[in-house]
């Protein structure tokens, strides 16, 4: 196991536009392109210093990201959960989901375009509150396991 501030950074500030921007996160991802991604990544330790806000409305004024309607906060039935608890939700699956020899960008834009990031962002489900093994092997199987 990792512990990886850039990629819960990165996380962070993809679920920050998702929510602000109406998008699934899975359509953030591919809106930003992989090199903005890695970018991200890479400067995770500098731009944490600024605000999300400015950080997500730079990002998306470069990729060309507008806002969509896919709004699972206000479909929410409950609390809805910070945007950085979800941010670990998905760094704890990257750093699981990423082989030895693998990039975590790579890794990154993988989960994030699979099946799994919707059932993580169905605020209206206990998925994201699962162990993380569980949800990483629910990842690698395919399918949420009974």
């Amino acid at each position: 196991m990792r512990n990886d501030s850039d990629l819960f950074y990165a996380c962070g500030l993809i679920e920050h536009i998702g929510r602000t921007r109406k998008l699934r996160r899975s359509d953030v991802v591919t809106q930003l392109g992989k090199e903005n991604v890695a970018r991200i990544y890479e400067y995770a330790n500098v731009l944490h210093s600024d605000s999300i806000d400015h950080v997500a409305d730079e990002y998306c004024e470069m990729a060309g990201i507008v806002t969509g309607d896919f709004d699972n906060v206000s479909a929410c039935q409950y609390e809805v959960l910070d945007r950085w608890v979800i941010a670990g939700v998905y760094a704890r699956l990257i750093e699981d989901a990423m082989g030895e020899d693998e990039s975590c960008v790579e890794t990154l834009m993988q989960v994030y375009g699979s099946w799994i990031s919707d059932a993580i962002s169905d605020y209206n489900t206990d998925f994201f509150y699962q162990p993380r093994s569980y949800i990483a092997a629910c990842y690698e199987a395919g399918e949420v396991l009974e």
